[in-house]
This record gives structure tokens, C-alpha cells and sequence, in this order.
């Protein structure tokens, strides 16, 4: 993988100083996060820019996969990650100090159904950010590739 200062990070104030935190103990501050939710660094390429881009996200696993939600608060738009992702696939993940790469896919109905609990028992805020909005918040899951 390339060198971390050739990645953007989160323009969010506290999503960064997260993403920094986790970077620089090699999560072992910032993997678990409030109220113990786990939280992984997702790094996609901009669907327009073409630059590296990382945000940190609470997880889920299903398998050997990561499982990933496109909450945005409950916005009525996806979030540029998401956008990024349904673009380029190929995506970096950092699980605590475990770094890999994998393919990102939203899950189909019938996978949703069965991971919407799993995530919203680590993170119940997705029933009501999902109350908030009229799109449909996607799963996402994240297939670890060697």
C-alpha cells in the first residue's frame, strides 16, 4: 500500500482527528469506539478526483467480510464514500492494526434483511437515521481480496 500521506482524509473535524488517533496507535485507540462499536478506515478512490480518500466507519463482520453502512447521519443524499465506492470497487481497509485490501458491494435486498439488525444492534442509531430519510440507507460489504 502507498504511504499515508498520499491519502485525503475526512474533511470532518472529528471524523479526522479519529482517522488520526487510529493511524498514528495503530488502532489501538480509535478501533473501538464510543460505546464499544467497533470502527474500521475505509479507503476509496474519488470518484472524480482520482485521489486516495479515507473516513473511518462503525462495522459489522458477516463471515470473513466486512459489513459497512451508508448512514449519513440519516442526509437524503449517500455519502461521497459510498458514491466512491460504487465507482471503484477495489478499496483499503485498515481493521485495527490489520491493513488489506477488498471489493466493496452493496448488499442485494435478501443480504440487507438479514445484516439491517446485525448493524443496528451495534449501532441502534441506524433505525432512526433510516426514519429521517426516504432513500434507502445501503449496506455495504466489504470482501476482503488477497
Amino acid at each position: 500500500m502507498a504511504g499515508e500521506n498520499d491519502v485525503i482524509d475526512s474533511p470532518t473535524g472529528w471524523v479526522a482527528s479519529h482517522i488520526k488517533q487510529y493511524v498514528e496507535t495503530g488502532g489501538k485507540k480509535g478501533h473501538m469506539w464510543r460505546n464499544g462499536a467497533p470502527t474500521l478506515l475505509l479507503t476509496t478512490i474519488g470518484r472524480k478526483s482520482g485521489a486516495r480518500r479515507r473516513t473511518a466507519l462503525i462495522y459489522g463482520r458477516d463471515g470473513d467480510a466486512y459489513v459497512v453502512v451508508g448512514s449519513k447521519g440519516g442526509s437524503h443524499v449517500h455519502p461521497l464514500w459510498y458514491l466512491n465506492l460504487t465507482e471503484h470497487p477495489e478499496v483499503e481497509l485498515q481493521v485495527a492494526d490489520q491493513t488489506m485490501r477488498a471489493r466493496a458491494r452493496t448488499a442485494n435486498a435478501e443480504e440487507r434483511a438479514r445484516l439491517w439488525p446485525e448493524m443496528t444492534r451495534i449501532w441502534p442509531d441506524y433505525d432512526r437515521y433510516q426514519t429521517r430519510t426516504d432513500r434507502e440507507i445501503p449496506v455495504v460489504i466489504l470482501d476482503p481480496v488477497s
